[in-house]
Order: structure tokens, then sequence, then C-alpha cells
């Protein structure tokens, strides 16, 4: 145990790598979400059709393929990103698929006579959206959201293949250097543990916030 004590340091930058992605990749994925969420449901055919057909591709690819298309792939063109950038990028267009379908179905449950309440009043689409949709939506949406962010978290290791220092990468840096697998793999495996742990909590409360406007 003291090589892990020797290099907690390390692995705690490696960690606080973790969180950053995590943290970064779902507040931009929750833009792209919003977006592509309100252009199945409200867009003319042809974004329909775009945002129909981002999301198939995302969900029906391998984030890891995803992650090295951003960083090799896109090379070829003149591209040439940095592997921290296209981390970013790469798990931002990933969480953004499956969010917009969280989203999408969170609004579809509103029931109708939501919207046709707000048009009686005098609401514009935008403002129904805005006022009266999004917020109901959003209660709906948090636990499976949760869920998906938490599920982000786990895979920002796959961004060890680009030479991203976050969690996993770190240990396989220190493994090299000790020729020891196991105290590495179990420490950053109860890193995971605590970070879900705390995730998890943080967004049970946030449930129990909202729900008293049940």
């Amino acid at each position: 145990m003291d090589v892990i004590w020797t290099n907690l340091p390390f692995l705690l930058k490696g960690a606080y790598y973790t969180l950053l992605i995590t943290i970064i990749s779902m507040f931009f994925g929750s833009i792209i979400a919003v977006i592509v969420a309100v252009a199945r449901l409200k867009g003319n055919k042809v974004s329909r059709w775009i945002a129909r057909a981002y999301v198939s591709i995302i969900r029906g690819t391998p984030t890891l393929v995803q992650i090295i298309i951003v960083y090799y792939g896109l090379a070829d063109y003149g591209f040439n990103l940095q592997p921290l950038t296209a981390a970013y990028i790469a798990l931002s267009i990933s969480i953004g698929a499956y969010l917009s379908e969280t989203l999408r179905g969170a609004i579809q449950s509103i029931p109708k006579g939501q919207y046709e309440a707000a048009y009686a009043s005098g609401m514009s689409p935008y403002q129904t959206m805005r006022r009266i949709v999004f917020p109901q939506a959003i209660r709906v949406a948090i636990p499976p959201a949760g869920n998906t962010f938490i599920g982000m978290l786990k895979e920002t290791s796959l961004v060890s293949v680009i030479t991203v220092t976050e969690l996993l990468r770190s240990a396989q840096l220190l493994i090299a250097q000790y020729y020891v697998y196991m105290p590495f793999y179990l420490a950053i495996a109860l890193m995971y543990w605590i970070m879900s742990t705390g995730f998890s909590f943080v967004l049970e409360r946030i449930e129990k916030r909202l729900s008293i406007y049940d």
C-alpha cells in the first residue's frame, strides 16, 4: 500500500481530470440534447431527419470509435486537436445523443392539455416550451439523465487511448513505472466508486428537491 500513498497525489490529479471531462461534456452534451430533442419534436422535415440521423449514428457506434475519429480521424483533414479538447468534443457529442432521447421522452410525457391551456392564455409556442413544458420535462428527465451522467463518469476512461491523463491513464503510467497491477487498479476502482456514489447522492437530493413541486 505504500506505493499507493506515495503516488496518491498523481492519482488524485487524474481523478480531477476525470471529473472535469465529465462535467464539461455533460454541460455541452445537455445543450446538444435540447437542440436535438426540440428539432425532432418541433422542427421541419429536414431538421427532424438530421436529428434522427445524428441520434442513430451516435447510439449505433461505440464511444471509443467516436473518440478515435475525433482525435485521429480529423487530423487527416488538418484538424489537429489537443487530446483534452478532443475528449470534450467526442464525449459531448456522444452524451448529447443519449440525453436528447431522454429529454424527448420527457417532453412527450407532458399532457397535451398543458399545451392547450398555455396557448389559450396567450402564450407563444416558445413561451409554452420555456415556461410550461421544459420545467415539467426536466423533473421527469432527472432520474434517467442521472444514470447517463454516472455512465459518462465511467466512460471517461476511454479517453486514455488518446493519451488524456485521466484516472485510468494515471494508473497505467504508474503501472509502467512500478510493474505492479493490482494495487493501482483496485485504487482507481475505489476512486471511481466514490465519485459515482457522490454523484448519486447529489442527484437523489435534486430529485427530492424537485419532487415538492409535483
